[in-house]
């Protein structure tokens, strides 16, 4: 009776159904009811201006070559330099969505790499090109912010699809910005502005459109369903955590490492093609610049159903099979995904290769999807930092990826994408040895044990935080992610006082 009656009471208090953490239970796309529908339409959007800002350049690079004299490597390190800033800032940042509150975390970080972006148009060498492009990448950390601010705002059983959809629509800031760009230079330039002030220009637009955002986020947005971290430290609703216990439990938990590496093959792969792809095309198959960017936008706008899509399938296989099923369906997907990379790299006419790249971009973006199905079951305390590890995992790999095989004239772009596609598939095989004793991994069951997710969540925990109720946000947690045993949510037994044996 008393669980009825705090539902009903959440239910009074929120448009949307909702948990025992005033989690949502349903998710509602074309609703922007606060808190947990505006929280999503902010996180995605701003987002999106940062993948506009951050990927503004390649479309517009055969300009911006001819007008700073930049080499083959000039342009590789600088594609480099994008993405690697948010290597550390997106771990940054999920640390700071765990003490501060993604709104906070996400609006500072937003405004402040803003004025790189305005910067791009007084650009005047190599050097100050690959800066610019550099400090602009640190936004891509928003990424973080946003799949942590999701996983705080909707349950187990629709948290795939919040964080799929809200993750793959600000992705699509990568194919938007392939269109974007040159349309807005075709306009200036048209108006009388020469090319090598026009591109200039064009920049102002991107830069306008991240610092906005950064204030809707702050003045609009609220980290939790019961409010923002602030307000619930100072009435004690929620422990002030130490930084150094969080960090603790997120660098000792192995399947963050695992989902890190992974996520480095799909989305940093994703962010790759989204520096090289343009230029690819243009080079290869000598389209014109404008029908080279609505090809590579092409890439970057499947985002719009192919992650969101990844997101929903992972959802759906959790409802019959569970974690198990989250996990086998990363693994094939991603697979097949690292199979048409290097397809893409092999065939040789422009209508061949357009195909293999749209197919490939479905897989290699759903992916990505079902990645973050799986991150918000790793740790309940240190979401956050998971969230960021897995991040920036993908920054990693696009690093290594763009260092290894798109640098200079080392390989030609056609076998370094053949090779990208060896590596998905040889990093994605690790997805095997991810296990959680609770639910079981991809190739084994549960443990015989008779382990339950109160068992694993308070793991985190010790005996005097137990003692001061620190921990009852995690046992609210572990009670609602019993759906991730599947149909067999009642095999597994759950503590009749509710408090686990440690």
């Amino acid at each position: 009776m008393e669980n009825m009656e705090s539902e009903s009471n959440a239910d009074r208090k929120f448009a949307l159904p909702v948990d025992s953490e005033h989690k949502a239970t349903e998710f509602r796309v074309y609703s922007a009811s606060a808190p947990h529908m505006r929280s999503f339409h902010l996180s995605w959007i701003s987002f999106f201006s940062c993948f506009v800002s951050t990927f503004a350049a390649p479309p517009l690079l055969p300009i911006i070559r001819d007008n700073l004299d930049l080499t083959a490597t000039d342009i590789g390190n600088a594609g480099i330099a994008a993405v690697s800033g948010a290597v550390f800032a997106r771990i940054a940042m999920g640390t700071a969505c765990d003490l501060f509150g993604p709104r906070l975390a996400s609006s500072a970080l937003i405004l402040l790499t803003a004025p790189a972006v305005f910067l791009t148009a007084i650009s005047n060498s190599a050097i100050s090109f690959l800066l610019v492009r550099f400090f602009t990448g640190f936004s891509l950390a928003t990424f973080v912010s946003t799949q942590f601010w999701m996983s705080s705002m909707f349950s187990a059983k629709v948290v795939g699809t919040a964080n799929g959809i809200a993750g793959g629509w600000g992705n699509l800031g990568g194919g938007a910005t392939q269109l974007i760009m040159p349309l807005v230079f075709s306009l200036i330039h048209k108006i009388g502005a020469t090319e090598f002030t026009a591109w200039r220009i064009a920049f102002l637009i991107p830069a306008m459109f991240q610092a906005l955002s950064a204030y809707a986020v702050f003045f609009l947005g609220q980290d939790m369903p019961d409010g923002n971290y602030a307000q619930l430290h100072k009435s004690g609703e929620k422990h002030k955590d130490n930084m150094s216990d969080v960090l603790y439990h997120a660098v000792t938990n192995y399947r963050g490492w695992i989902l890190a590496l992974t996520y480095g093959y799909c989305f940093g792969v994703e962010l790759t093609v989204d520096n090289i792809i343009a230029q690819y095309f243009f080079d290869r198959f000598h389209v014109n610049l404008h029908t080279a960017g609505i090809i590579a936008a092409s890439f970057g706008l499947a985002n719009l159903f192919s992650r969101p899509g990844g997101g929903i399938l992972s959802d759906i296989v959790a409802k019959r099979f569970g974690m198990r099923g989250r996990l086998r369906a990363l693994w094939i997907v991603q697979t097949i995904g690292g199979l048409l990379c290097v397809l893409l790299g092999k065939v040789e006419s422009l209508s061949a290769s357009i195909v293999a790249m749209l197919v490939f971009s479905v897989f290699c973006q759903a992916a990505c999807g079902l990645t973050f199905g799986a991150v918000p079951f790793v740790s309940r305390r240190s979401l956050g930092i998971i969230s960021g590890m897995t991040g920036g995992g993908g920054n990693v790999g696009a690093v290594l990826t763009q260092v290894i095989f798109f640098r200079g004239t080392r390989y030609s772009t056609e076998t370094g994408i053949t090779y990208m596609g060896i590596m998905i598939i040889c990093c994605t095989l690790p997805i095997m040895f991810i296990y959680f004793p609770q639910w079981g991994g991809m190739c084994y069951g549960p443990s015989s044990k008779g382990l339950t997710e109160e068992d694993y969540y308070m793991k985190e925990w010790s005996l005097t935080e137990k003692e001061n109720g620190f921990h009852q946000a995690s046992m609210k947690f572990a009670g609602n992610s019993k759906s991730e045993r599947g149909k067999k949510v009642e095999s597994a037994p759950t503590p009749i006082d509710g408090t686990p044996n440690i």
